[in-house]
């Protein structure tokens, strides 16, 4: 018999996580397995399917193909992941479940009495239905677009105390869109994201600003890919396992977001970044002379100040989005709030400083025209809201590289 596949199985995973997380857990030959729909069946009689993670849009079909399906997913009806028995069948599990109880219990949040709002009604849905009831909600409401729970009548839900998320809005490439606000729910006590592509998504940031816990989908895949492994390779794995992976995802993931004064060394210090970690470094200044063709003094000049802040601010969204970069920004991007939910999503944000005396006028318009003195005085406070650090930039520009980098990967939680 030839090697035996182990993998993810789904439609469309470019932009899965899968790989990185099972390949820390030690499973070398992970890989995606990309289908049609009329390729399923086909690819699920093979016999050298070692085992299976299912994704979107397969959790229900494949239950089809098991031979056997475990209680829990034969409970939820829906199956993500596949183990090859010693008889030849194939048999169903489902590690959503333990994974979505993992993701709140790490929040603090208990299902034990409350009720429980689930936005969505497919195949993530049920999954929290049964994670919900097992955990001892003492209410479950489905929320869909067509049901008799919908978006137009959640105030009929004001009770609510736990409200989860199973849909994928807000998830890249479609991110900052809001599902439902959880300030419409005065006494919710958590909510919790199954996204977990971009790490804070505007249901994430939304609670944050209100107050309440929020658990990330993040967590709960890494969990869940644990016990997929743990069935199959029949081997136990310990607990901090999931903390130890969940650790490296968010530093591999994550960008590294510079901001700062103009001419505070952001660009030289990105440059030297992607030298030291192999990232790309993305400058958002260059990425608008890219699409305009033009300078940044010459857009200043033909179209004026509020032109440009709003191509910058259309770069922060475009590349905020994306993971694992260094992104370089214009000195005046902490002026629009926008920018903040766009950069934050994916990135740890690095105010680099620098002597006023020794920060150039050259080729920016309002360093030449302003005193940067003032300048500095009204940015400061909008640098120290959008940063997480502060590097001074007092030597070379690889050691306050590496000051960066060291600050990162002490920080990737």
């Amino acid at each position: 018999m030839s090697e035996r596949i182990y993998g993810l199985l789904g439609r469309t995973l470019k932009h899965s996580y899968s790989v990185p997380i099972h390949r820390a857990l030690g499973n070398d030959g992970y890989a995606l397995v990309e289908l049609e729909p009329e390729e399923l069946g086909a690819f699920l009689t093979r016999d050298d399917i070692g085992g299976l993670n299912v994704t979107i849009p397969y959790k229900r079909d494949v239950t089809a193909y098991c031979g056997v399906l475990d209680e829990t997913a034969r409970e939820i009806g829906s199956v993500n992941t596949i183990v090859r028995r010693k008889d030849g069948r194939l048999e169903g599990y489902n590690t959503d479940a333990y994974g979505l109880k993992y993701m709140a219990s790490r929040a603090g949040i208990s299902f034990s009495g409350k009720k429980v709002v689930i936005l969505g009604s497919g195949g993530a849905s049920l999954t929290a239905q049964h994670v919900a009831k097992a955990e001892g909600a003492s209410e479950i409401v489905v929320v869909s677009r067509g049901g008799a729970d919908n978006y137009e009548n959640l105030s009929r839900h004001v009770d609510t105390k736990i409200l989860i998320n199973t849909t994928p809005v807000g998830m890249y490439p479609h991110t900052g869109e809001l599902p439902a606000d959880p300030a419409l729910f005065p006494i919710l006590e958590g909510v919790l994201e199954l996204v977990y592509n971009p790490r804070r998504t505007a249901l994430a940031f939304r609670a944050a600003e209100l107050g309440i816990p929020c658990g990330e989908g993040l967590s709960m895949l890494v969990a869940q890919a644990k016990a997929a492994e743990e069935l199959f390779f029949g081997r136990a794995i310990a607990d901090g396992e999931n903390e130890r992976i969940l650790r490296l995802m968010r530093q591999s993931t994550q960008n590294i977001v510079l901001i700062g004064m103009p001419g505070s060394g952001k660009t030289t210090i990105g440059a030297a970044l992607a030298r030291l970690t192999g990232r790309q470094a993305v400058d958002l200044d260059e990425q608008i002379v890219k699409a305009t063709g033009k300078t940044i003094p010459q857009i200043f000049a033909e179209s004026g100040e509020a032109a440009f802040r709003a191509m910058e601010r259309e770069q922060a969204q475009r590349w905020g989005k994306e993971s694992g970069l260094v992104l370089v920004t214009g000195g005046g991007t902490v002026k629009d709030e926008r920018n903040y939910h766009s950069l934050k999503q994916n990135g740890r944000i690095c105010e680099v400083q620098r002597d006023l005396a020794l920060l150039p006028r050259d080729g920016r318009p309002l360093s030449q025209s302003s005193d940067l003195a003032a300048m500095q005085r009204e940015r400061a406070p909008l640098y120290r809201r959008f940063r997480d650090a502060v590097i001074v930039n007092d030597t070379t520009q690889e050691e306050a590289a590496a000051r960066i980098w060291q600050d990162f990967c002490d920080n990737a939680d």
